[in-house]
């Protein structure tokens, strides 16, 4: 998996356009222009995370070409490779980049590699209860939370009070929520916050991002970790320190600077053969989601739209510019 260093590194840089602090899409996106002859059926498998956004582009997308059928299912990143390779998908989101070794099976069968998407960027928030005073953790107070490896030396944390809280938080122990094995966010979390030990027994592990949200919703002293994309207003998303010790939000000028240091692409994953142009369905499906109506869509879901040059190069990668 790509280090989170480079990626922000290279995020950083790729901001030509836009200030720091700016929120808006970028200026040199063009809306969307409907062509003819696109119809067909699509169906897409993989990323929890992306499931609402994808079925968000999805209607988006239809709305333009009615006779179109899409078909979206959201049940883990891990879900998307087999799919893909398998041909019961066109289109594989993902949360996290594709493995080697998922990268090699689908090589073996096609005889070349799966074509990574760059769509969205998120932050991964860290969510407490809406009333809950804490205000920011850093990524080795995280892994003594969640892990029972705890390889960056963090001490085991198990109540609120070890993390400054007091009264009737002092003595109360912390409720974790997280992901199932399946899904890219469980293993990005588990590489960037807890340096890929394992996580605690007591982690009670949620088919979905939303479930992840409803749980620490419900529970005073709970925490949990999802896309950002999944905030509702029962929760908050605290500030996370990185190794420099200064917190910062989840949010898109922290995104883009890199100053956020869970933060990530998402990708939708794509079999093209390199000597043959995708088909028009599959193409302008994916036109769609990098033009400035894609780009709403991924701002109106909570999650950040991806930086312009970014988007030039994934359009150019599929030889759609």
């Amino acid at each position: 998996m790509k280090r989170i260093g480079t990626f922000l590194g290279a995020l950083a840089v790729s901001i030509t356009a836009t200030s720091a602090f700016a929120i808006d899409i970028d200026s040199r996106y063009q809306p969307y222009q409907p062509t003819t002859g696109v119809s067909g059926s699509l169906k897409s498998i993989g990323s929890d995370t992306l499931n609402n956004l994808m079925t968000l582009w999805s209607e988006d997308f239809r709305a333009k070409y009615p006779t179109v059928k899409i078909e979206v299912e959201g049940k883990g990143s891990s879900t998307a490779p087999p799919a893909l390779i398998a041909g019961t998908s066109q289109f594989g989101p993902m949360s996290r980049p594709m493995k080697a070794a998922e990268i090699d099976s689908f090589e073996q069968k096609y005889g070349y590699k799966p074509t990574a998407v760059r769509v969205a960027v998120d932050t991964l928030a860290i969510f407490v209860h809406k009333d809950n005073p804490l205000s920011c953790l850093s990524l080795t107070q995280l892994d003594g939370i969640f892990s029972k490896s705890r390889l960056s030396g963090s001490p085991a944390i198990t109540t609120w009070g070890q993390l400054g809280l007091t009264g009737e938080w002092a003595g109360k122990p912390i409720s974790l929520f997280g992901r199932n094995s399946a899904s890219g966010t469980y293993g990005y979390f588990k590489e960037v916050a807890m340096v890929n030990g394992d996580y605690l027994d007591t982690v009670k592990e949620q088919p979905g991002s939303s479930a992840v949200v409803q749980g620490v919703a419900a529970d005073k002293f709970a925490m949990g970790y999802s896309g950002i994309g999944y905030k509702t207003a029962d929760v908050k998303a605290i500030q996370v320190a990185g190794r420099d010790g200064q917190c910062q939000e989840a949010n898109q000028a922290n995104a883009y600077t890199g100053a956020y240091p869970i933060t990530r692409f998402l990708y939708i994953y794509v079999n093209k053969n390199p000597s043959t142009p995708l088909d028009p369905l599959r193409g302008e499906f994916l036109r769609y989601l990098l033009s400035l109506d894609g780009q709403k869509d991924t701002s109106k879901d909570g999650y950040f739209p991806m930086p312009y040059v970014f988007a030039q190069q994934e359009l150019g990668k599929l030889g759609l510019k």
